[in-house]
């Protein structure tokens, strides 16, 4: 259920129907607009009167919320959500965010020079894989932390934010001081004991969406970490499996404007996972902007060819600088900005 407060509602009114909502039986989410405060009751709702609510001091309406997700639809903050990090960064506003960077951290020369390049053509994160789940246990694994302290260190010293991947629960703690925004990797979208203990971590996550899961399926995901009260869940599209073969995916643009439509959370599009062909990314990457993505997470290797991973959907530097200058057309073009 949906407890919308009047705009001029105070804190004593608020506090009461929080109470009043706890001895119902329902766990409460407050969310605090820049004019009105929405409380979220997530719980046995079906069997309760909402008259008792409208009636409230404060209360500007009440409604029964019809699907899965209570905390990641588009009712718990109509005026959608925007993610502010350290250095002011916000991702979900007006900007149209870039994070780009190597699928794996090889070596300290590889990624400082990632980085200095995806920075200069604009790119406000630096991304990069120290865990990767590999189809095969043969192929690379990753450098674990060494690598994401390199990655770290490589970011910072280009004004740069990280974001990485987490595979598992025993990673989130030595991960913390060094990233800005946690990855969950679209194999993991349902490991739900993962998603809760991120829900507890108080760090943005970027959630994949599964190989072939439905946009439903990837909001219940979201569902679980917010659950725990964090709520600065990002959404990605990075293509989902089909029975097209031409593509190592079929990228789902019309998944940006559905998840705008039903649901609060900021959205990115993925081009590199969502073709796996390095000549498809860009235009994948501009129709993602075109069709409302809050930003893009895109592959760049100083040498992409010789990538120890994923090295056919790996854009070469001076194709990213291709891409951004072709995106700030287009961010201008709807309405947004770079």
């Amino acid at each position: 259920m949906i407890v919308a407060m009047q705009e001029k509602a105070t804190e004593e009114q608020i506090d009461f129907v929080i109470e009043v909502m706890v001895e119902a039986g329902v766990g409460v989410h407050r969310t605090t607009g820049a004019t009105q405060t929405i409380l979220a009751g997530v719980g046995p709702t079906a069997t309760i009167d909402l008259t008792k609510f409208e009636n409230l001091p404060g209360v500007l309406h009440v409604h029964r919320i019809s699907s899965p997700y209570k905390l990641a639809g588009r009712g718990f903050r109509p005026e959608g959500t925007v993610i502010e990090f350290a250095n002011g960064v916000k991702l979900g506003g007006e900007q149209v965010v870039v994070m780009a960077g190597p699928c794996s951290i090889e070596n300290e020369a590889q990624i400082f020079e990632t980085a200095k390049r995806v920075k200069a053509a604009g790119a406000a994160f630096l991304r990069g894989g120290a865990y990767k789940p590999r189809s095969s246990p043969y192929s690379f694994q990753g450098m674990g932390i060494p690598g994401l302290k390199l990655m770290y260190d490589a970011a910072r010293a280009n004004g740069l934010l990280v974001v990485s991947e987490v595979m598992e629960i025993a990673q989130i703690e030595p991960m913390l001081g060094l990233v800005d925004c946690f990855q969950v990797g679209a194999r993991n979208m349902q490991n739900f004991n993962l998603l809760r203990e991120l829900g507890i971590a108080r760090k943005p996550v970027l959630l994949k969406r599964g190989i072939a899961a439905t946009i439903e399926e990837l909001l219940l995901s979201s569902e679980y970490i917010m659950s725990g009260g964090n709520y600065d869940v990002i959404l990605c599209e990075r293509g989902i499996r089909t029975y097209e073969t031409a593509t190592r995916n079929t990228m789902d643009i019309s998944a940006i404007p559905v998840v705008k439509k039903f649901s609060h959370l900021p959205i990115v599009g993925d081009p590199s996972h969502g073709t796996g062909h390095r000549e498809m990314v860009a235009p994948m990457a501009r129709a993602a902007v075109a069709a409302g993505a809050d930003g893009i997470l895109v592959e760049v290797h100083p040498n992409a060819d010789k990538a120890t991973s994923d090295a056919a959907q790996t854009l070469y530097p001076d194709q990213f600088e291709k891409l951004m200058a072709d995106l700030r057309v287009i961010a201008r073009a709807v309405g947004r900005t770079m």
